[in-house]
């Protein structure tokens, strides 16, 4: 019996040495923006991207390469929204031992954060202004636009208002909740384990055992999608104005540019969470600009060609609870 007794506590031990042995293997830091010159990767090509079918900073870049036609090896990277925690792999933590995508390498050497990976491509390929204006009015409008529509900080979901870009963490809460509904448990602890932003890790947690419809009733998340919706909607208004007295169709008037280019993928995924009445309809020049960034075969390249099928379930589950009088009145339809 004694033996017997002892079985539960070594097996203990056990998934104790486990997880202290694969937590010192898994170790995650906060990564410096930028071009590492210092550090060098394997790569088959002059520029590679890891990057996330659904990851908003990753269909920006994928945007911009394309609008650059610039060819690049692809390592597609999931996150646990889209299945599995990849990016906290050991393989992943040695491309960017801060568990992000995208990554984008240029002859092996990383360049991290989205924001900067634009800036980079642009001053290597660029050389002719083709989404950068030469005017440096001009430019001032479309860098400041470029900071607009990026995600800062670590947890931009408590910012909104910083910029449209930490705006959309907050409206994408319904995707989530209903993608983790498809994921297995295991997959979301294993964020608690190794994850070094643990927030993110509880919050799916609580979305898996909640599900869509019940994870939208409580005050707390109509408060996180509520603020998020108000900030939007003034991004949107100062988008509105640019575009009237910049004189459209683009940010910066006749020239597309890496402005555009985040803001298109904004826009993309406000038709993904199905925001498109709430947000697009009552701004019919938004709405304009919106239907122009469509036509562009960047938009193909870089987001309607890494369609995930968890969001296009995701949009329809959202449509369906508007349709079926299901979606919370306290929430912007």
């Amino acid at each position: 019996m004694t033996g017997i007794a002892a079985i539960p506590a070594a097996l203990a031990l056990l998934a104790l040495g486990w997880f202290l042995w694969e937590k010192g293997r898994r170790k995650t830091r906060s990564m410096p923006a930028g071009l590492q010159q210092q550090i060098q990767l394997p790569h088959t090509q002059r520029w590679t991207l890891y990057h996330n079918a659904f990851s908003l900073c990753s269909k920006k870049i994928r945007v911009c390469l394309a609008e650059y036609d610039v060819p690049y090896e692809n390592n597609p990277i999931d996150l646990i929204e889209t299945g599995r925690y990849e990016n906290i792999s050991r393989t992943f933590l040695q491309v960017n031992p801060a568990a992000t995508v995208p990554v984008l390498l240029h002859n092996g050497h990383p360049i991290y954060e989205s924001h900067e990976q634009l800036k980079y491509v642009a001053e290597q390929v660029d050389q002719q202004g083709l989404l950068v204006p030469q005017d440096p009015e001009q430019k001032q409008v479309m860098d400041a636009w470029v900071h607009r529509t990026s995600l800062i900080g670590d947890d931009p979901i408590s910012s909104p208002n910083a910029t449209a870009g930490n705006a959309v963490p907050g409206l994408t809460v319904p995707i989530f909740a209903s993608m983790v509904a498809t994921i297995p448990t295991h997959r979301i602890l294993e964020g608690l384990l190794f994850h070094r932003i643990k927030q993110r890790a509880v919050f799916f947690l609580v979305m898996k055992l909640a599900g869509l419809k019940g994870f939208l009733q409580p005050q707390p998340v109509n408060r996180i999608i509520n603020k998020a919706a108000a900030a939007m909607a003034e991004h949107l208004d100062a988008l509105d104005q640019q575009l009237q007295e910049g004189g459209g169709p683009w940010i910066c008037g006749a020239q597309f540019t890496l402005a555009d280019v985040g803001m298109m993928v904004i826009l993309d995924r406000l038709r993904e969470g199905d925001w498109q009445g709430a947000f697009l309809t009552p701004r019919p020049r938004v709405q304009q600009y919106w239907d122009a960034l469509q036509q562009r075969d960047s938009y193909r390249a870089g987001c309607q060609d890494f369609q995930h099928s968890g969001v296009i379930a995701a949009t329809h589950a959202i449509a369906g609870l508007k349709a079926n009088g299901q979606w919370p009145e306290t929430i912007p339809r």
